[in-house]
């Protein structure tokens, strides 16, 4: 590997992150082709059903792809799909050899794309900047090698650890450039899952909204995806007339399973029934369910009961935490319901990843280290 290799990788994955809002259920990928020194071709993967990085860079290239070398984030897929094969497209082209950050982790591709190439003799590299290419889709490896989906939670507090006041309220604990940046988070998500308590509560929309475009970086035609809202509601009493349920987008509305019993239909909404016991749903059948509809990442935006389960079933892989700067009381509510701790043994640890101030308030990500 050269100097050069891991400069034009940086630049594909430079490409693929301006997909990080846009192509749920499909990875985010980026791809150059550079022939005698020169960057001929660029492309990413915009949107699911729209062609992928590969065959976007080769159609800027035209024929100067032939005899270039190519620079993708993600192995050639070596499958027909919504659209043709990457791999094939590649060696039509004529070009001379790939460099690629990782094996894709989708067993229809999983190696295929390479070995397709290699037999075809064009020389095959990968590994350069795997971690980096690797951060771009975490919850579509974690889906294709785990069969669930990357759950993140998100929550707001103030500083002394409080999500809203005894009453309920708690509109709004952060800042304006926080709520902002939350927008950023449901985008790149394939769903969002929250609590009929919190329905109830609130009335929440559960979209992504106007301004998120902007931040994001997207062009003036462009929207973000638009996630699959899901309510855990397990006796079924949702109200008709919530307003996520006359809002662009699909909504999930997931009670318990019983015998006999026929989920009530729902005008607006998808009502299922799913196993559980003492009156919650269980995570297991719920992340496995959403991983089968093709969702790569799931964010929580709930209550301290909800969230404290989560946690405490050891479900969620990310906390992103907005610690705003003032103070609410004893008597306000807590950031988790964790019942069952009792000891400074029994603690659940957390290593913070990223601390950074958005606006005013200060957002914490951190990942759960049980033990």
């Amino acid at each position: 590997m050269s100097v050069a290799d891991f400069r034009h990788m940086a630049r594909a994955i430079q490409l693929a992150r301006r997909g990080l809002y846009t192509t749920q259920p499909n990875p985010r990928v980026g791809c150059l082709l550079v022939r005698d020194g020169e960057v001929v071709g660029e492309g990413f993967h915009r949107w699911a059903g729209q062609p992928h990085a590969e065959p976007l860079a080769l159609a800027q290239a035209g024929a100067r792809a032939r005899g270039a070398t190519v620079y993708v984030t993600l192995e050639p897929c070596a499958h027909q799909g919504r659209t043709p094969a990457c791999a094939d497209a590649l060696i039509a082209a004529g070009v001379s050899r790939v460099v690629a950050a990782m094996e894709d982790p989708n067993p229809l591709v999983a190696g295929k794309g390479f070995a397709r190439l290699r037999q075809a003799g064009i020389s095959v590299s990968s590994g350069v900047l795997e971690a980096e290419a690797a951060a771009l889709n975490p919850g579509f490896i974690r889906r294709m090698r785990h069969g669930r989906p990357l759950v993140r939670c998100k929550l707001a507090m103030s500083l002394d650890g409080r999500t809203a006041m005894r009453s309920g309220e708690s509109r709004w604990i952060s800042g304006d450039a926080a709520r902002l940046d939350v927008q950023l988070l449901r985008a790149r998500s394939g769903a969002i899952v929250t609590g009929i308590g919190t329905v109830q509560a609130d009335d929440p929309a559960m979209n992504v909204r106007v301004g998120a475009a902007q931040l994001a970086g997207l062009a003036d035609d462009e929207r973000p995806h638009q996630p699959l809202r899901v309510v855990l509601d397990p006796y079924f009493e949702m109200d008709p007339a919530a307003q996520m349920l006359r809002l662009a987008g699909e909504t999930l509305v997931v009670g318990l399973q019983q015998e006999g019993v026929t989920p009530p239909a729902l005008s607006g909404a998808e009502v299922i029934g799913l196993p559980g016991e003492g009156g919650r749903i269980a995570f297991a059948p719920l992340l496995r369910m959403l991983a089968e509809r093709g969702i790569n990442d799931v964010l929580i935006e709930a209550g301290s009961r909800l969230a404290g389960a989560a946690l405490a079933a050891g479900v969620i892989d990310e906390l992103v935490i907005y610690a705003a700067p003032h103070l609410m009381g004893d008597d306000a509510r807590g950031l988790f319901h964790l019942p069952d701790i009792h000891s400074m043994q029994q603690r659940i640890g957390l290593e913070v990843i990223d601390l950074r101030m958005v606006g005013k308030d200060i957002r914490i990500t951190a990942v759960p280290r049980p033990g």
